[in-house]
């Protein structure tokens, strides 16, 4: 009999030692974690991206002007360390920027050419963020976007002009993103995103006239959850 109560008591000072062990390491991990009990690996969001757009031209005999659209759609965060996230999404991006064309034989021999391209991109980037704070974290962003022509139309200035259908576009657009940002902390889950970026497209989007590139400069506004 005294062995089995001596049994008794080791078992309930052991599970007693487990449950003070897991007591502190939890406090401890919310102390390192800014007071939240578990580590956020996972974040969904809903952006707005307003965005001014331009041609780039390798042949120097073509010129420009840049435009202003607006893009959204739908952000995902995956983390796969503290710091450290994979981020994607999908983003519809209505592009819009205006080229110069020759016309042949006609009066005025230049017009310019309006061109509204829209894109559905999936960004695949490394989002770096910095410890969590009352306010919120700051994070760098940087990595590609990858992009399919969804619609593509055009508009000249001459007189009596609409818009129509613009053919000899490319289908696929990808382009070099880098951006930075602060993910407000709104209280709970809730997050409020404001952000810049850059992305600069390095694939042809259209065939003739230049065969420019297009890239563009977007502020980034959504809500985290």
């Amino acid at each position: 009999m005294l062995r089995l109560s001596n049994l008794l008591l080791q078992k309930y000072r052991m599970i007693a030692a487990i449950a003070i062990a897991f007591f502190c390491t939890s406090l401890n991990a919310q102390a390192q974690y800014g007071g939240y009990p578990y580590e956020r690996n996972m974040r969904l969001g809903l952006v707005f991206n307003p965005n001014i757009s331009w041609f780039n031209f390798d042949n120097a005999s073509f010129n420009g002007s840049s435009s202003y659209r607006f893009g959204y759609g739908l952000l995902a965060d995956f983390g796969f360390s503290r710091n450290y996230y994979f981020s994607t999404g999908l983003i519809l991006n209505d592009l819009r920027a205006e080229r110069e064309l020759q016309l042949d034989g006609g009066s005025p021999s230049v017009v310019n050419n309006t061109v509204r391209i829209k894109y559905a991109e999936v960004p695949l980037t490394i989002k770096l963020k910095t410890e969590e704070r009352d306010y919120g974290r700051i994070y760098g962003q940087f990595g590609v976007t990858a992009g399919v022509r969804v619609s593509a139309r055009q508009r000249t200035d001459l007189p009596g002009a609409e818009h129509q259908s613009l053919s000899g576009t490319d289908l696929v657009r990808l382009g070099l993103q880098i951006g930075t940002g602060v993910e407000w902390n709104l209280g709970g889950n809730l997050g409020l995103l404001t952000g810049a970026a850059y992305n600069n497209g390095f694939t042809r989007a259209i065939r003739n006239g230049g065969e420019p590139k297009i890239s563009y400069v977007a502020l980034q506004v959504g809500l985290l959850f």
